[in-house]
């Protein structure tokens, strides 16, 4: 064997390719991928399962709709969902900010005009009333109102101005009155003692009074014939604070002050004034000013009895925002706008 020939076969023992099945293979074998048919990798691929995204027929159509410019090519991943549009199916996002339902509408056909029910309540004139509405400082039933030909029905709508309740029916008054010394908080005593119906006999209207202060105690009580005022009134959860003018016999030590505001204990439980000030004080008796929202019967004069100073006097100057001012004993007024408006959101109203 030549030199020649014994290169040959040692080339076939080392595991080269020969020359010749090398270029049959580049020439048109099963593997040759420039003349159309399969490549190796693809053709073990074609026998067995797709490719994740489509089949390879899908594949294959993909990469001819490439080559012919229709399509951008997505080898072995079938074609994507375009990215200008939505996906099918998938819930639109909302709106940040969009109202989810429609504002409720308060217009009654046969109504009064807005406007003049302000000014009729005594908010100015209709002119003004209407920049109160432009404005947005009013509102009917809970929604605010800008434009000015909405109708209201004012024995039904309620309401309120920069927050405040406006008291519609002309028909309903409140009644702020000085109950003096000796007299019951009552509208009818069957013992013959003198009532507070004695001091509203000429009013038309029937009353009935908001609280009570026992026959010892004068100042403040209030008179309606508003019903629904009167229960968020006395409703424990609406307690309007009370301030109380209270006389004692003797000088009052410094630390009473403290018990007051600190809780007292009550047979019925323990009262806390919001707020105890010294007005004046002499050598037999202290004028004292205490506040606190408990309604309890004669709850004042029963904790100053509890830390031993008696009370020889006490009078009520103020309920919520309603002040005794300089009103006489014995003698009434009606609440103002602003007042009774006051007093009624105070109560939730």
């Amino acid at each position: 064997m030549s030199s020649k020939d014994g290169r040959r076969s040692g080339d076939a023992g080392r595991g080269r390719t020969p020359r010749d099945g090398a270029g049959d293979a580049r020439r048109g074998g099963s593997g040759d991928a420039r003349r159309g048919g399969p490549r190796s990798g693809d053709g073990a691929r074609s026998g067995g399962a797709p490719r994740r995204g489509g089949s390879s027929a899908q594949g294959s159509s993909t990469g001819r709709d490439a080559a012919a410019g229709r399509g951008r090519p997505a080898p072995g991943r079938g074609t994507a969902a375009p990215r200008t549009g939505q996906a099918a199916g998938r819930p639109r996002r909302p709106v940040r900010g969009q109202p989810t339902e429609p504002q409720r509408d308060v217009h009654v056909e046969d109504g009064v005009r807005l406007q003049k029910v302000l000014a009729s309540a005594g908010l100015g004139s209709r002119r003004a009333c209407e920049d109160l509405i432009a404005q947005g400082r009013v509102e009917v039933d809970g929604v605010r109102v800008t434009e000015l030909g909405v109708r209201v029905d004012p024995a039904r709508a309620v309401v309120h101005v920069d927050g405040m309740r406006l008291q519609l029916d002309s028909s309903r008054v409140t009644l702020a009155l000085n109950k003096p010394r000796g007299v019951v908080s009552t509208m009818h005593d069957p013992d013959g003692r003198p009532s507070i119906a004695e001091l509203v006999a000429d009013r038309p209207e029937r009353l009935f009074h908001v609280g009570r202060l026992d026959a010892d105690s004068e100042g403040l009580l209030l008179l309606t014939n508003d019903g629904e005022l009167a229960n968020h009134l006395a409703h424990p959860s609406h307690e309007v604070a009370k301030t109380y003018l209270v006389t004692v016999r003797g000088k009052v030590a410094g630390n009473i002050a403290n018990k007051f505001l600190h809780g007292i204990e009550l047979e019925d439980g323990v009262v806390r004034a919001d707020a105890y000030r010294v007005v004046d004080q002499v050598a037999d008796q202290t004028m004292i000013e205490v506040v606190l929202h408990s309604g309890r019967n004669r709850v004042v004069r029963r904790m100053f009895e509890e830390v031993g100073y008696p009370v020889t006097r006490l009078v009520r100057t103020r309920i919520g925002p309603i002040a005794l001012g300089n009103l006489r004993p014995g003698t009434t007024r009606v609440l103002g706008r602003t007042e009774l408006g006051t007093l009624m959101a105070g109560v939730g109203l």
